[in-house]
């Protein structure tokens, strides 16, 4: 390991007052020589003794970990996991606050993020401010949700299961993910031997008793021999095209949403909550409404979540597109709305197949695009088909908030919005805008 530089401040210790969270799981505090600090595992109005993890004399931030707490906050609980706290585990960012707090805190960063990106305010943007928990995930003071249906385990030099360090490549081995859910948890992957392998990703579908892993080997490394408590589907990377490849068992799960099964593949994307297909899917429906006969478009599809439910409620004669990068995701796609005679998916780049379908008009539009947002010119194309109702889901409150000021400066705004907590623990949330032409009626 490098030695730090001269001008390296990690580890310095400062005693500061917390002030207001921000965006990624932190809170920000100012030294008295106003340095600007972003620490973890602390709540605003603490004051405590944070030590710098990275950072140097110039830099325009440093980031810390609160390391003694003096003043605690009256959110504050003893954090449940053994494995959190600073200097291990990096998964969960407010096992240390009560479930309400953590919703509050996450309404506030939406919040930030609207008013600082799109120049709304909550009211503006037809929301009432509140972050909704998913249904069974309230529980008494001391339980933990276990509701993280993949997991990603990471390998350490002794061939221990674990998780990573938080924006660090070591490993912090562990008996046990309470956020993991039981599906995971009962394959027993942290009390194997995993020498050969970099990562272990395990999956538990939600649909089905589904069980997948799919194991990364280190170069040159050998497949173990796979002996799980609970039977499962094996797949492994190659180490040389990243392509994922059965060993034994189905090559998929089958998750299920709005009593529809749905095929994914290849360890494709699915949402991580147990309810959160079901709950995006259901806050999309109800912010369209859609009507026989409309033509919609479904973009960043994956398998074909929204489409389906799409295709169920335009019936016959109406049509849905689907558009989509992955290639498996596509595949699965068509198969899952085999039946569907009004449906097609298309693969490539939303920004690169979407004008080449010629389409230029559409009533409804869903868009779920990756962490970075749709982008400035994806939404322009967008504003400029003329769907009566956009429903755009969002996994980054930052990247909603700036496509939401592209959407205004094309001629929509925002209707409702809704925020939903499908990743307690962390600092992630799932949001819901619906858009409409901004000269339509209020």
């Amino acid at each position: 390991m490098q030695n730090a530089p001269e001008s390296s401040l990690v580890g310095e210790e400062y005693e500061v007052e917390v002030g207001p969270v921000a965006h990624g799981g932190h809170c920000i505090a100012r030294t008295e020589e106003g340095r600007v600090l972003f620490v973890r595992h602390t709540l605003p109005g603490e004051k405590v003794v944070a030590r710098v993890t990275e950072g140097e004399e110039d830099s325009r931030f440093l980031r810390a970990d609160a390391v003694r707490i003096i003043d605690a906050s009256k959110d504050r609980v003893e954090a449940p996991c053994p494995y959190s706290g600073p200097g291990n585990c990096g998964g969960c960012d407010w096992q240390h606050a009560k479930p309400g707090a953590q919703r509050r805190l996450k309404g506030e960063v939406i919040a930030e993020q609207l008013e600082r990106l799109a120049g709304l305010t909550p009211e503006e943007a037809g929301w009432d401010g509140t972050v909704m928990p998913a249904e069974g995930d309230k529980l008494p003071q001391g339980e933990v949700p276990a509701w993280r249906t993949r997991v990603q385990y990471a390998i350490d030099t002794e061939g221990r299961a674990g998780l990573r360090k938080h924006r660090s490549h070591d490993v912090q081995p562990i008996d046990h993910c309470m956020i993991a859910a039981p599906g995971v948890t009962e394959l027993g992957i942290e009390k194997q031997d995993w020498a050969q392998m970099s990562t272990v990703e395990a999956i538990a579908a939600t649909g089905s008793h589904d069980r997948q892993v799919i194991l990364t080997p280190k170069p040159g490394g050998r497949l173990p021999l796979v002996e799980l408590d609970k039977p499962v589907s094996v797949l492994r990377v190659d180490e040389r095209d990243g392509g994922v490849h059965r060993v034994h068992g189905r090559a998929f799960v089958r998750e299920r949403a709005d009593d529809r099964t749905y095929r994914v593949g290849n360890g494709g994307f699915w949402q991580v909550h147990p309810q959160a297909a079901d709950t995006l899917m259901k806050a999309v429906m109800q912010g369209l409404l859609p009507r026989k006969g409309d033509m919609a478009l479904d973009l960043y599809c994956g398998v074909g979540l929204f489409a389906g439910a799409l295709a169920d409620r335009v019936g016959e004669k109406g049509a849905v597109l689907g558009i989509e990068s992955s290639k498996r995701a596509v595949e699965d796609a068509r198969h899952n709305l085999q039946n569907f005679d009004r449906v097609r998916i298309e693969q490539g780049k939303v920004d690169q197949v979407l004008p080449r379908t010629q389409i230029t008009e559409v009533d409804l539009i869903v868009l779920d695009p990756p962490r970075a947002g749709a982008g400035k010119q994806t939404v322009k194309h967008l504003a400029g088909l003329g769907a009566r109702k956009i429903a755009y889901v969002a996994c980054d409150p930052a990247a909603l908030a700036r496509d939401i000021s592209y959407f205004a400066e094309n001629g929509y705004r925002v209707r409702t919005l809704r925020a939903f907590d499908l990743f307690p623990m962390t600092h992630h949330v799932e949001c819901v805008a619906i858009l409409e032409p901004a000269d339509k009626g209020a």
